[in-house]
């Protein structure tokens, strides 16, 4: 009896088990979307048919929010179109659009608030003026394989950013393409989150960070955008075998960085003639191109990149010292250094320097260094850059003679950059400088992107 008594308890238990498992919840455009939301039980799997469900919607149970075909969520033009506010949440599979444009108010596409821990969203389309993506101070987000257009009908400034992360831990931003926003993904406030295989275009910045630490940033792609990477006021920050194409100002800037590692990235053709928004412009003159710009940032490690094609290779100013260059390649920039400071600097670390397409010295010995220091800048450059009307005296006698001297008396050359062990050839771990694409690589289809 003690058996059988017990073996109906737990046939009881099986049943009353199986009714309390997570639901399958079918919604159609005609039915009320929010009320469905409110009514499941965490764990349920609400699925929406094809059509458009109209309104601002709020999750407050952790469910699964996905669609069948082309549903389409439709904030019109108003506030947040989907708020989430419990852990473990999971939407993917959806259109997102016309959600409000007041950036005061922080309008999204999706907020992610400080009580939905570990929520994932996924293969989502989503398309607005504001915010596309706003993840507040929450920890655990994985945004994953969206596409985020913004609206050019509205000044880029006045846009929202297309993934804008405030004061997250453990948030990874993958494979997703954002372009017409204002930044691609905006990180302030941050630490320990990575961002990788983003495909950001046709922005201000691609990446833009503030006051961020210990963050990953790898295997991303910007094009066409006025500053590549914006590391700003940040601090140990990885950044590795990523691109810039195309970008007009920058293609990475780095202010107020420290203790940071760059290293295997790509920066191509950052000239302001170039890029097709610069393009707009009636006057480019005095515009400059910075593959890469250092201001005031020290104790950070530049190895094994590829600086090319560019109107600057690297610009340093503002105090930018020790820091570590070695193993770069810097290839046919219209000018490879430009360095304002009063110390003398040597490039090369641990008898490994850097590859620089114009130098002319020789290597007897075949060892792959060069046999003399490649000194990129002399006084005549420095007075130049101070000085930018002098240009006119270039090819001058005066100038010239000016050149003669330093050169007959080095007594009387100014702090500057130097390489004395520089490289001749390219490492073996960066590619050959290849061309600027002319045209941005069209972006996938809706239904192309939800299949893979």
């Amino acid at each position: 009896m003690a058996f059988r008594s017990a073996w109906i308890w737990g046939l009881v238990g099986l049943v009353f088990g199986l009714s309390a498992q997570a639901a399958v919840i079918n919604v159609a455009p005609s039915e009320n979307l929010q009320q469905y939301l409110n009514q499941a039980q965490p764990g349920d799997q609400l699925v929406l048919a094809a059509g458009t469900y109209q309104g601002n919607f709020i999750i407050s149970q952790p469910v699964e929010l996905s669609s069948d075909g082309d549903a389409i969520l439709d904030g019109n033009h108003q506030g947040h179109v989907l708020k989430i506010d419990a852990a473990g949440s999971y939407i993917h599979h959806l259109k997102i659009q016309n959600w409000g444009v007041n950036l005061t108010t922080l309008d999204a596409g999706v907020f992610v608030s400080r009580a939905a821990k570990n929520t994932r969203i996924e293969h989502n389309y989503l398309q607005g003026g504001g915010f596309g993506i706003w993840v507040d101070a929450t920890a655990g987000t994985q945004i994953v394989a969206n596409r985020i257009e913004g609206d050019q009908a509205i000044r880029s400034s006045d846009r929202g950013n297309g993934i804008h992360l405030y004061n997250v831990t453990g948030t990874v931003a993958r494979d997703n393409e954002v372009w017409h926003t204002r930044d691609g993904i905006y990180i302030d406030t941050s630490n320990k989150n990575e961002l990788v295989g983003n495909y950001l275009h046709d922005l201000r910045y691609g990446v833009h960070y503030m006051y961020s630490y210990h963050n990953l940033i790898e295997n991303n792609v910007t094009r066409n955008t006025r500053t590549g990477y914006a590391l700003m006021q940040s601090k140990y920050l990885t950044v590795i075998d990523n691109r810039s194409e195309n970008d007009a100002n920058y293609g990475i800037l780095m202010n107020y960085i420290t203790n940071s590692l760059l290293q295997g990235n790509q920066v191509v053709g950052v000239q302001n003639a170039h890029n097709p928004h610069m393009q707009q412009q009636t006057n480019l003159t005095g515009l400059e191109g910075k593959a890469l710009f250092i201001y005031n940032s020290l104790f950070n490690e530049v190895r094994d990149n590829l600086f090319a094609q560019s109107d600057i290779g690297i610009h340093l100013t503002a105090g930018s010292e020790q820091n570590i260059l070695s193993g770069n390649a810097f290839v046919s920039n219209k000018e490879q250094v430009k360095y304002v400071a009063t110390t003398t600097q040597d490039w090369s670390d641990a008898g490994v320097g850097n590859f620089w397409s114009d130098y002319l010295g020789w290597d007897m010995d075949s060892d792959g260094i060069g046999d003399v220091v490649y000194e990129p800048n002399d006084s005549v450059d420095q007075l130049l850059w101070k000085f930018p009307s002098a240009k006119l005296l270039l090819n001058s006698p005066a100038v010239e003679t000016l050149r003669w001297v330093q050169r007959q008396f080095p007594v009387l050359k100014s702090p500057g950059v130097l390489d004395s062990h520089p490289l001749m050839t390219i490492p073996a771990s960066l590619a050959a400088p290849t061309a600027v694409s002319s045209s941005v690589t069209p972006v996938l289809n809706r239904e192309q992107w939800v299949e893979n």
